[in-house]
């Protein structure tokens, strides 16, 4: 991917070593760095403890339905991350390649801004009742087709998705309709907060062209 931008409100290009980091990511660690686009990207918190957001995830209020709030476990089985156990699946799972971060959310907003190491699976693929479709899907995310168009998902990837916020339920629609076709539930995992959690935090968010699924 071209043009990565990492986008750190605040911080006004100053770097700051892990001795005057102000705002850490917990009390032991400042700061995480993965690779995004093959770029190296630190995920950390804005150091201006004056910040505020000022876009549209300043927004509290959303029409319901569609935005209404999503459980704390959407589907059963699924486990739910926080902020840190997102950031340890994306140093731990992502950056070795044994995991994917999803982005359900449609590629225009993906385009606009996201997690660093996220690739963009609008939910509604995985709503496809193309079986092409389907198969290109899983084979993108390590799954082995059989020869009697079964799958075999023992070589699967760890997935961890999300999409706004709260209030989205796209992610809740790409982990119910991925398990309804026999993605392994241990292998999914559900970002509730997304976006707006992650960017009310402060943390790095970057922007660059989707990597998608070919059709």
């Amino acid at each position: 991917m071209k043009n990565l931008i990492i986008i750190l409100f605040g911080l006004t290009g100053l770097l700051v070593s892990n001795s005057s980091t102000l705002v850490k990511l917990t009390e032991e660690t400042p700061y995480v760095t993965i690779k995004d686009s093959g770029v190296d990207v630190k995920i950390e918190r804005i150091q201006d403890t004056a910040n505020r957001l000022t876009d549209d995830f300043t927004k509290t209020s959303r029409v319901c339905p569609p935005h209404c709030i999503t459980k704390k476990t959407p589907v059963s089985g699924v486990k739910t991350f926080g902020e840190i156990e997102l950031i340890d699946f994306i140093k731990n799972r992502v950056y070795t390649k044994k995991g994917i971060l999803v982005d359900a959310r449609d590629k225009k907003r993906f385009l606009i801004e996201t997690i660093p190491g996220a690739i963009n699976i609008p939910d509604a693929i995985a709503r496809t009742n193309s079986k092409k479709i389907e198969n290109s899907l899983f084979k993108a995310l390590g799954t082995q087709i059989r020869a009697d168009g079964s799958y075999d998902f023992t070589n699967s990837k760890d997935l961890a998705i999300f999409c706004s916020g709260l209030w989205c339920a796209a992610s809740v629609r790409l982990i119910d309709n991925l398990a309804k076709k026999g993605y392994p539930k241990d292998k999914l995992f559900y970002y509730r907060g997304g976006l707006q959690a992650w960017k009310l935090l402060g943390l790095t968010t970057v922007v660059h062209n989707a990597v998608e699924v070919k059709k």
